[in-house]
């Protein structure tokens, strides 16, 4: 991958193949053809009657034409590929259905939110742009993961730590799901801020240096995950399970503030023992 900014056209064309050959056709109530399937998933004729458009303008939107659909366009492209909601978030960020972000991309974290992730503690927190730059977190965040102030802000980024920081390799116990539910974030937000030269560049350094993320990132699964579990090796006080929950400010959209919790009684004990009260 090169580092450039996000070709939509182009993308827009490799998202809606890649939508439509995984489809199961028996799940579809179509006319049956004589002729046999030699590629899986739908075919464009199927698309385009499904969609309520000519089979022309999908062929021309597969070759990466140009075409900008209208937003009822895009609406019947999703229903009619079946996308998941944050698919169906993608799609109309790649045909610029959705207003663009206003303003730059957040390099610090606004003050207040600053000052909240230190008065979360004890629970670790922590607070990232759209990119995954950690650009706050408390005590209990640090010594969960590691001493954020040992690195330069360049790689103050949960994503480099977990696919090139030697020391985070084997952190997480899953660490397959954790990379791809990532891929699936860093993808939604590379077709929402198209000229972010910083995030296309990172994506480039990730798939050049690492070979998960390179077959993980070619799939195109779009999925932004809000809330959910994970599981670490800590060197110290061995596996702790953790509930997360990331929150989007109204007022810095381009922030989320992340949330650890333990998960049941050990994963507990062990969080104190990390960052015993002060």
């Amino acid at each position: 991958m090169t580092t450039r900014t996000v070709d939509t056209a182009q993308e827009l064309a490799a998202f809606l193949r890649t939508r439509r050959e995984r489809l199961d056709p028996g799940d579809f109530d179509l006319p049956s053809r004589q002729q046999a399937r030699r590629t899986p998933g739908l075919r464009r004729e199927e698309v385009a009657e499904l969609a309520g458009v000519s089979i022309d303008y999908v062929v021309r939107l597969e070759q990466g034409r140009g075409l900008r659909p209208s937003a009822t366009v895009v609406e019947a492209l999703a229903r009619a590929l079946r996308l998941a909601p944050e698919e169906r978030s993608y799609l109309f960020d790649l045909t610029r259905q959705r207003p663009p972000h206003a303003g730059k991309p957040a390099t610090t974290a606004a003050p207040p939110l600053a000052r909240l992730v230190t008065d979360l503690s004890p629970l670790p927190a922590m607070v990232m742009n759209h990119r995954y730059d950690i650009l706050a977190w408390n005590r209990e965040m640090s010594r969960l993961l590691l001493d954020f102030d040992t690195l330069p802000p360049s790689r103050r980024n949960a994503m480099w730590l977990c696919l090139m920081h030697p020391g985070m390799r084997d952190f997480y116990v899953d660490r397959e799901r954790v990379v791809r539910e990532g891929i699936a974030h860093l993808r939604a937000a590379w077709a929402a801020y198209p000229e972010d030269r910083a995030l296309t560049d990172l994506i480039a350094e990730f798939t050049a240096h690492d070979d998960d993320f390179a077959r993980l990132w070619a799939e195109r699964d779009i999925k932004v995950n809000g809330r959910g579990r994970k599981v670490v090796r800590h060197p110290d006080v061995g596996t702790i399970s953790v509930d997360f929950e990331v929150l989007m400010p109204l007022q810095n959209p381009d922030h989320r503030v992340v949330i650890y919790r333990a998960a049941d009684d050990d994963s507990q004990s062990a969080l104190h023992r990390l960052s015993p009260p002060q």
